[in-house]
């Protein structure tokens, strides 16, 4: 595997290559399942469970037997609410109480965010930064800094947000800011690029 490969892009004050930041080699050993599994996981824990129907006992009306049991020749019914008339209940339907989480061990996890971070250098788009401050608290400062490097949309990541920062990437809709013990796989693979500061990156090597 070409080291080239597993290298950040390092940026100076001004948002301009200023060399590189080698990512550790192992990254390049990384399986992609690992990060297939954390997305599928993540995105079943976030899911609405919400389906849910109207068994027979649920449906209004029915309480009266239809027609007598005997003598008329057909079949016998007991409740117009069975699930085999129309407007009736429901048989096996969904109760919105299934449970959907997926368990992704801590080791999976760090893998995960390990390889999509891996897969975002091999492209081009891990950007690291000495610090990352809108003093300004002015959305467009934040928007430019996107428009500067000519990205589609980008994940933001900083070792301790800011109130000013915050407040001038909250209403970018292209960009969205993290702090550092938030970030997870699903959110790098989902962007475009990630800007990240260098003493937050070190940290989840370190942690890694």
């Amino acid at each position: 595997m070409s080291k080239t490969l597993t290298q950040a892009i390092v940026l100076d004050d001004t948002f301009k290559k200023s060399g590189d930041f080698d990512l550790p080699q192992e990254y390049a050993d990384i399986n992609s399942h690992n990060l297939y599994l954390y997305t599928k996981s993540y995105l079943a824990a976030i899911r609405a469970n919400i389906a849910h129907t109207k068994n027979k006992g649920s449906v209004s009306g029915g309480g009266k037997k239809p027609w007598s049991q005997k003598g008329r020749g057909g079949a016998r019914s007991g409740s117009s609410r069975s699930s085999v008339w129309v407007g009736g209940g429901s048989a096996f339907g969904p109760r919105g109480n299934r449970n959907y989480d997926l368990k992704v061990n801590k080791k999976q996890k760090k893998l995960a965010l390990q390889f999509a971070l891996f897969e975002k250098a091999k492209h081009g788009a891990l950007f690291v930064v000495d610090s990352l401050e809108i003093a300004s608290g002015k959305a467009k400062d934040a928007s430019s800094i996107v428009k500067t490097l000519n990205l589609r949309d980008v994940l933001v990541v900083k070792d301790l947000i800011d109130e000013k920062t915050f407040l001038a990437f909250r209403n970018i809709n292209n960009s969205y800011l993290v702090d550092v013990s938030e970030v997870n796989a699903y959110m790098v693979a989902t962007f475009h690029a990630v800007i990240i500061e260098k003493s937050a990156l070190e940290n989840i090597i370190k942690e890694g």
